[in-house]
């Protein structure tokens, strides 16, 4: 196969090239097609229990997901003057389209009861723009005295208040948001507002990742494509490398597409992940190249020696990079499948772009292209210096090498014991941006803008009427209240002590769960706003829905709250054979985000051993495999150690960027540890295989590193944090990779040499 594709490659580059415009036409063409899906949701396969109940959900209590409209002054925001702003601000945001106004959560919306003398009034809590101070200050008293609303649509000391406007469908949120913005920047005053909650925060980066991949990307390239320019000096040579990456991507994303898969959160990275890998092989090809090309005089020769030498180490970096994404297909989540799986995909297509375009367009290059390139003689360049020295110091200081690195290892263990799993899609967002500006501001004031749902199900018909049952609820609901994130908990016992006060007799004494199913169906009969009722229990009373309402909405929290109810349910029998099931956006969260989490690690664990395996295999010897892998563990154990020493979570991108230090950590070693093999069978003199390691694929795999480091390092200053963890994990992946690889390996190869090559010792 090798001779071949060289052949064919030589022999007809001009079919090669118009192979690759066909293919990259016929995938290209496919992009026009492509779907953007911006839901965290479809994280979970359609058929996942957790997913189905929560919508099963959302019809049986006709719930909504919602934005959290925030109005802040600390000079007070219950005066005529603002609430009358408010009021024309919630009849303009009820006319959007997309908006369930029937449901919208506002003070000219919300219906209360209450007394005005002897008449027992059902009304919205403002009806009509207050015309005075004492009429604003009403509508706050009676926020406060309403125990549904109290810290929901106002806060106690009256500096805050919340709109909730439920929407139809979460992937409208950043286009209703941007209205809902419009409205407020122009009916508003000088109080401020803000627009928070999870669907906004999800829609919001999806869309602004892809913005982000449009800038990210190209610029990566661009830094890139001025590295190799500054070590190779022809742009010419270096337009390859390029166009693999490029035409990788295209035909992987274009197979997506045609393959019928929308473009997801996961896979809109594929571009970011598949740049830096595509290139690699034709930055060892044209170092090659350029460090034989004056030697041989001819380029077909050098050619073929460079393909003849790089075939073997490439095939099997890119077979263990193929496996490491592949093994994400055994995850449970079907998006970081499509990601695992045409991931694999495209970087098998650049192995082969780059061992079939990187010689067709060569040979296609007019003679004086070539006239000074390639080095004759020793480089004496920076670099072939750097890397000479760094190989001096790997030989003679091998007894301070090897402890250090156990020093290593064993301060990364204790940091890897450190590393907590946690997420909150609102936190992929830098800490100023608008987004987390407004979850800060209205969790500080409110009780919170991050909602779960607590279903109580049983079997029996008005079972959530007995006073026995609502006293149950009541109890879980108290044991929520305890946690500090939990600013409010809703259900329909607060509903009913809300209407017993009110209908029985407006006294503080009254306000207590009713003695009887009969009065509590009274009070609700009495009431009769059905679609407010309905959000509470089911038509036949079996089942109750208790809302919430949380503070914050970090796994870690919103686990805590889960677990802590869970355990006190399961300690404290209910009086009817119950069944309770969470719902809720923040709980779908953490349940996909830990079935991910897992699953990388499964997949990781997985693939670590299946590369383990081919080494062996490639290598002949498990003890060339055994070495061949310490670059690799080393560099995910100091990585994920820092994570823990650092207090950085782990979450979504770190967790997916474990399949990409597998696939490039490995890359230098293979190099390093072939080369050096086939170096030692040409010259059988260890010190003259140790020299010549350091004088060519030393330095291929030095600008390996810094091509790939540096070409990322824009993505520190992005605006998305997962954008700032990518870049910063290309960075470090490469960095550390390569060092344990220029550093590591020569001692502990100086050391072993013995019983890696066995021919010494008959020669001695």
């Amino acid at each position: 196969m090798k001779k071949g594709l060289i052949n064919f490659s030589t022999n007809h580059p001009v079919w090669i090239i118009m192979i690759i415009i066909g293919f990259t036409a016929l995938f290209g063409w496919q992009l026009a097609d492509i779907r953007i899906d911006t839901d965290p949701e479809n994280m979970l396969p359609t058929d996942e229990p957790v997913r189905i109940f929560n919508h099963e959900f959302k019809e049986q209590f006709e719930i909504s997901d919602f934005l959290a409209v925030g109005i802040v002054n600390e000079e007070g925001v219950f005066n005529a003057e603002q609430l009358s702003r408010v009021y024309h601000i919630t009849e303009a945001i009820m006319e959007i389209d997309g908006i369930v106004a029937e449901d919208v959560m506002a003070p000219s919306q919300v219906n209360d009861i209450y007394y005005e003398g002897d008449i027992m009034v059902i009304d919205t809590l403002m009806r009509r723009p207050p015309q005075s101070e004492a009429e604003a200050q009403q509508v706050f008293r009676r926020i406060l005295a309403n125990p549904i609303l109290k810290g929901k649509l106002a806060s106690e000391d009256g500096k805050a208040m919340a709109l909730f406007i439920p929407i139809e469908s979460k992937h409208e949120s950043h286009r209703i948001a941007a209205e809902i913005t419009a409205i407020t920047d122009s009916l508003g005053g000088d109080e401020t507002y803000f627009i928070a909650g999870l669907p906004i925060a999800e829609d919001s980066f999806g869309r602004e990742m892809f913005g982000q991949m449009i800038f990210s990307a190209p610029v990566a390239g661009l830094i890139i494509f001025i590295l190799l320019f500054v070590f190779f000096r022809n742009i010419r040579i270096i337009l390859p490398p390029m166009i693999v990456a490029m035409t990788s991507i295209i035909w992987t994303m274009g197979a997506l597409v045609w393959a019928g898969f929308s473009v997801h959160i996961m896979s809109s990275m594929i571009p970011i992940f598949l740049f830096p890998i595509a290139v690699l092989n034709s930055i060892h090809i044209i170092s090659e190249f350029h460090d034989n090309f004056k030697k041989h005089g001819d380029r077909r020769k050098t050619i073929e020696h460079t393909i003849n030498e790089l075939f073997t180490p490439m095939l099997f970096t890119s077979a263990t990079t193929v496996v490491g994404f592949l093994s994400l297909m055994t995850n449970n989540i079907p998006p970081v499948q499509v990601f695992g799986g045409f991931v694999a995909f495209g970087v098998g297509v650049s192995w082969l772009m780059s061992i079939t375009l990187n010689p067709a367009m060569a040979m296609l290059l007019p003679e004086s292209a070539l006239k000074n390139f390639g080095t004759s003689g020793e480089d004496t360049g920076i670099l072939a210096r750097i890397v000479k020295a760094i190989g001096r110091f790997s030989a003679r200081r091998y007894m301070l090498i090897l402890p250090a690195t156990a020093v290593i290892i064993a301060i990364s263990i204790f940091g890897l014991m450190k590393i907590e799993v946690n997420d909150n899609p609102v936190k992929w967002f830098k800490s100023d941006h608008p987004l987390r500006v407004a979850d800060n501001a209205l969790n500080s004031h409110l009780a919170g803008t991050y909602m779960n749902y607590l279903i109580f199900q049983t079997d029996e018909e008005d079972a959530m009427l007995d006073p026995a049952m609502l006293a149950y609820i009541e109890s879980v609901q108290n044991h929520i209240a305890k946690s500090n994130i939990v600013g409010s908990t809703s259900g329909i016992t607060d509903f009913l002590k809300k209407l017993r006060l009110e209908i029985a007799g407006h006294g503080d004494s009254l306000y207590g769960l009713p003695l009887s199913s009969m009065e509590a169906a009274q009070y609700l009969l009495i009431y009769d706003k059905q679609n407010e009722i309905n959000k509470l229990v089911n038509e036949d009373y079996s089942h109750a829905n208790l809302w919430v309402q949380m503070t914050a909405g970090d796994n870690q929290e919103v686990s805590g709250v889960v677990n802590s109810a869970n355990k006190f349910i399961e300690e404290n029998p209910a009086p009817y054979e119950l069944t309770t099931r969470w719902a809720g956006l923040p709980y779908v969260n953490i349940v996909w985000q830990d079935k991910m989490v897992s699953g990388m690690r499964i997949s990781l664990l997985a693939s670590f051993g299946i590369v383990f395996l081919m080494m062996a295999f490639l290598f002949r010897s498990a003890l060339w495999g055994l070495l061949s892998m310490l670059p690799l563990t080393i560099t995910i154990m100091a990585i994920y150690a820092s994570i823990g020493y650092f207090g950085k979570p782990y979450d979504m991108p770190i967790a997916i960027l474990s399949s990409l230090t597998l696939g490039l950590s490995i890359d230098f070693a293979i190099h390093f540890i072939q080369r050096a093999r086939a170096t030692h069978r040409r010259t059988g003199n260890f010190a003259e295989t140790y020299k010549q390691i350091f004088a060519g694929p030393g330095r291929a795999i030095s600008r390996n590193v810094l091509v790939i480091a540096i070409g990322f390092v824009p993505m520190f200053f992005s605006n998305l944090v997962p954008y700032i963890t990518v870049g910063s994990f290309f960075f470090a992946i490469m960095t550390v990779s390569g060092g344990v690889t220029l550093i590591l390996l020569p001692a502990l190869v100086t050391v072993l040499k013995s019983r890696l090559f066995p021919e010494l010792k008959k020669n001695n």
